[in-house]
Order: C-alpha cells, then structure tokens, then sequence
C-alpha cells in the first residue's frame, strides 16, 4: 500500500512513523512534512488546502490512501476532490468538517441527536454575550465558530476577559458561542468512523494551558497522556453509544456520512458525560501519546475506515504501556512565538529507549543546522511500564533538548501519577 500522509506538524510525524512500522506499507510519503518526517519517508510540497493540488500529487504518486492531518484541508473540501478522483481518503467530507468548523453545526447535530452536551447560546452581538453570561453565570466559556486551531476558546471568570473575545470573535465572524461551564475531568477520545461503523482507539488527556497546575493562556495544547487510570469503567463504551454512535447515525441520515477520525473532546460531570467539542481530525498532541501504544497495523486500520471496511477489522491491539507526551515550545508561545533558535540533543533523546521526538514546528537552515520555526516546536513521547515510569523517560528526554528560551510543561500527568483525579459525584455513567 502507498500512502501520503497530508500535514506538517508533530500530529503528522506521529501518523507518518506509524505508517512506517506498518509492514503493509510499502511506499510512504508526507506533504509538506517536516525535517522530522524527512527522516522516515519521502517529503513532497503541496498547498494543502488546495483540493487541484492534492488530488494532482496523489495521482502523480499513485498512492492507495490519502491522511488528511489538519482540520483546514478538510474543511476546503480537500477530501471531497480526492473521493471523486478516486483515491481513498482517511477525512472527511467539507460538509462533515463542519462538526470541527462551526462549533454551532455541532450543537445542532447533538441536539438532533441526542448527545448529552453544555447549554449554549449563538450570539450575533455583544448584548447576546452578556446576556448569556448572566444566565450561566462563571467560569465564562467564550467559542470562535470557525477554525482557529486549539486556541479559539476562552474560559475565564473575568467578564472583561471574556467580552472581549467575543469581541473579537465576532469581529471576525457574524457569530460566536457561549457555553455553560462544565465541571470535572477532561478526556479526548479518537473515534475511527466509516459513514456508519465506529471503533474507539484508547482515551487520552491533553492540557491546554501554557502553564503548570493548569493556569496561564490557552495552547494547542502542551502535553498528554494515555491510558487514563482514573477512568470509570465502560468508559469508552458509553461514549460510543451516547455520542459518536448517535452523531455518525444522524450525519448519516443527513447525506453527509462522517468518514474519517470524530474526536470527541468530553468532560465528566456530575451529570455524566458531556460534549465539550468535536473536531473532525486526530488531535494534536493526544495522537503522539495514542499511537505509540498502537500496536495494530496503523495503514490497515485507516484504510479500512477511508474504505467503509471497519466493521470487518480485528479488535485493535494495544501495548500493555503508558505513554506520555510533552510539548516543547518557543520562547513566547502562545502569543508570538520566536524562530530561527538552533536546537541541540534530538539524536541523544531518540537514542534513550522508548522515547521518540516529534518534529511539528522545525526547518533546516541553510547550513543544515535544525532551527525552530514555530510555537511548539517538538513533541516528546515516552513509553513505560506505567505513567510514572513514562513520564521519568518523557522528562529525560527533553532534558536533553535545548534552544534559546524553550519552555514546556513539568507537570504533565503528574495528578494522575499521583492519583489525584476526581470524578464530581454522580459518575460518568
């Protein structure tokens, strides 16, 4: 099988070396792909969000499978043009991306069909913000509609803070979402879907904020964590079959079948589970975490998604391990992220067993030296017998890295090493 892996950031590199693993994988390729991706498959450029273009590379590669990384290429109807040229396409439809690309269409699917979820309000003014913040009441949860890659979302128990988000949400569309705060622990979980079979890989746990002990602004996110021991048992099932069953089912009844990967972003209440959001893509950085502990053929899996074949999958095998994921970014991310540092000791941390390096915001400057070229700059993932022993590899690790003004996270997983994660009474079930 040959497979283009659409995408440049350390989500991307995760998928390409799971690909590379996979012995049914015979041709790998990314685009643009990064120095990192470079290393294990061969790199193309491509505009990824013009659908001519891609459909012209994958054709010109002959490759069996396209994987669509990002959420933008999805929503410019990237997976569109390559069904109708006949390529299989792990991604979904410009018309199913919109559960990513308009946080009001995903409400909308979930009330229809029946998707426990916070109460929430579409606003088209400044007068509808404040109103629906009377009527929640704090923490304030302040949504950009459209895109804006892990970072268009406000929680904050200053009103200042949150008017001025929508402020400048809505100076950018005619409209944005505010939500009833939802208490209790997050949980990501990637859900493989065909148009009408769905099938769960292992939950995980990202953290969004730029800070230790969850405080600073919000991030792409800086770290996770997989499996959750804290997690109530049938977990997964519920969610299954209270929310990715029923919105693969109602996407279907529209004619929109959701192909591709549904991430359901879900907090544990005291009411039970609830939708916090959707995206219509793998998540960054709860994919290097997943996918190391994946010990299935990655390329038969996605390709049996793109092809409507998961029902006849085997059960998915997955490493007895943990792992931990944690992001190392530039000096100044969020807000304006420096480039252009050089970095140092990415061959001794690969070298420390089970412990792998995800490239997302490098390049290669013109004397070769590996440079930053984003605000997280690189993804490192460690396997261990449980999540303390991940997160001691995970930590040496990126104690051999260096660059001017790095800064990471030293707490990911660390609560839940300690068993200090609580469900609000009343469970998840």
């Amino acid at each position: 099988m040959k497979v283009l892996v659409l995408g440049s950031g350390a989500r991307e590199h995760a998928l390409v070396t799971g690909l590379a693993a996979d012995p049914g994988v015979d041709a790998l390729y990314a685009a643009p792909g990064n120095p990192g991706m470079a290393q294990e498959c061969e790199v193309r450029s491509v505009a990824m969000t013009d659908p001519e273009a891609v459909v012209a590379l994958a054709r010109e590669l002959a490759v069996d499978l396209v994987v669509i990384g990002p959420e933008a290429p999805l929503v410019a109807g990237v997976g569109n043009a390559l069904r109708e040229a006949g390529v299989a396409v792990f991604g979904p439809d410009a018309a199913a991306a919109e559960l990513e690309g308009s946080k009001a269409f995903a409400k909308e699917i979930m009330e229809a069909a029946g998707v426990p979820t916070s109460q929430s309000v579409t606003a088209t003014s400044l007068a509808e913000c404040e109103e629906a913040f009377d009527r929640f009441g704090a923490p304030h949860v302040v949504k950009a509609d459209g895109l804006a890659a892990g970072k268009g979302v406000v929680v904050t128990s200053d009103r200042d803070e949150a008017l001025a988000h929508a402020r400048a949400c809505l100076a950018e569309a005619d409209r944005v979402v505010i939500e009833d705060f939802l208490d209790g622990p997050e949980v990501s979980l990637f859900v493989l879907c065909d148009g009408t079979t769905t099938v769960p890989l292992a939950p995980a746990q990202d953290f969004k904020r730029a800070l230790n002990g969850d405080e600073g602004p919000n991030t792409g996110g800086m770290g996770a964590y997989t499996p959750l021991p804290w997690a109530p048992e049938g977990l997964v099932e519920d969610v299954i079959a209270q929310v990715a069953q029923p919105v693969v089912d109602e996407m279907a009844r529209r004619g929109t079948p959701f192909v591709g990967l549904l991430y359901c972003g879900l907090a544990l209440t005291k009411n039970g589970i609830e939708v916090i959001e959707f995206n219509a893509r793998f998540g960054d950085p709860e994919t290097q975490a997943v996918l190391q502990r994946l010990t299935s053929p990655l390329g038969t899996v996605l390709h049996a998604a793109a092809t409507g074949e998961l029902a006849q999958l085997p059960p998915l095998e997955w490493a007895d391990k943990s792992a931990v994921t944690v992001v190392m970014a530039a000096e100044n991310y969020p807000a304006d992220p420096a480039t252009g540092d050089v970095i140092t000791g990415i061959e001794q941390a690969n070298a420390l067993e089970d412990v792998h390096v995800f490239h997302a915001g490098t390049s290669t400057a013109e004397d070769g030296e590996l440079t930053t070229s984003g605000g997280r700059v690189l993804s490192v993932t460690a396997l261990g017998a449980d999540l303390a022993d991940a997160r001691a590899r995970a930590y040496e690790a990126v104690g051999l890295i260096r660059w001017r003004g790095e800064h990471h996270r030293t707490d990911i997983a660390q609560l839940a090493e300690e068993n200090r994660i609580t469900i609000p009474q009343g469970g998840s079930r």
